[in-house]
């Protein structure tokens, strides 16, 4: 059962240690907003995905970036409709009007959307939640936290895999959970009831395994593989913040 977005590889982006890309993702969250043209914001989205791409876990954001889409294209939409300094109409439908200033807006929120989850896919995708923890406690940070970083990485997947393996389940036993919205409807509690109940009880067992290993104890913990990072990490750190400058004094300079 898959319960992490993350992406196995031996890529340049999977050897750099978790917390360089968590510098990059910091960085890369902080120039979508320092970009506020959409030429910016469209120049960081082609880097982010050329960082994507050669990082090899393109081909598992893309689906993400589709499910996206409805809420991107909903930004353009509700922008280009009221946005209260549209001025120019762009076209007319019926006693609709879409205006060039909304829609400018909102393809700007648009690719702020897009580059702030593009960044946190470089740390999602090419970086195991277990390394992602124990370069949490090495840092001297409580393991507590390290599990609950661990716990939202893998609560979606979870979930969406549980959900697959009770509509199976109850489609076995003859339940229509496909067809009308009535349908639906009537699926749904059948559905949630048992995704519920499973998950309070796999929240049970996590609770009891996690205590059995001592994870309520004060004692700093050893570990039983060394931190390795490669040559490059020095260098991808340095480019990163050399970049977030650049940025900030685009912006104030140059309006970027």
């Amino acid at each position: 059962m898959r319960i992490t977005l993350y992406v196995p590889g031996d890529t340049w982006l999977h050897r750099l240690d978790p917390m360089t890309k968590l510098l990059m993702t910091a960085v890369g969250v902080a120039l979508t907003f320092a970009f506020v043209s959409a030429a910016g914001g469209a120049a960081l989205l082609l880097a982010f995905l050329v960082v994507l791409g050669t990082g090899g876990v393109l081909h598992r954001a893309a689906p993400i970036f589709i499910g996206v889409a409805v809420i991107a294209f909903t930004f353009i939409i509700v922008q280009g409709l009221v946005h209260p300094e549209n001025v120019q109409p762009l076209f007319r439908t019926g006693p609709l009007v879409f205006y060039e200033e909304g829609l400018l807006v909102g393809l700007r929120l648009a690719l702020r959307l897009y580059d702030i989850l593009s960044a946190t896919l470089i740390v999602v995708l090419a970086t195991n939640p277990s390394d992602l923890t124990e370069a949490f406690v090495r840092r001297g940070a409580s393991p507590r936290l390290g599990y609950v970083v661990m716990a939202v990485l893998q609560m979606i997947p979870t979930m969406i895999s549980q959900t697959a393996a009770i509509t199976d389940a109850q489609r076995s036993r003859g339940m229509e959970t496909e067809g009308s919205l009535w349908t639906r409807l009537r699926a749904f509690l059948p559905l949630m009831g048992p995704l519920v109940t499973s998950s309070l009880i796999a929240t049970e067992e996590r609770a009891l395994a996690l205590e059995v290993r001592g994870f309520g104890s004060h004692t700093r913990p050893t570990f039983l593989k060394e931190e390795s990072r490669p040559p490059y990490a020095g260098a991808v750190r340095v480019a990163s913040v050399l970049l977030l400058a650049a940025g900030i004094a685009g912006r104030v300079w140059l309006g970027w």
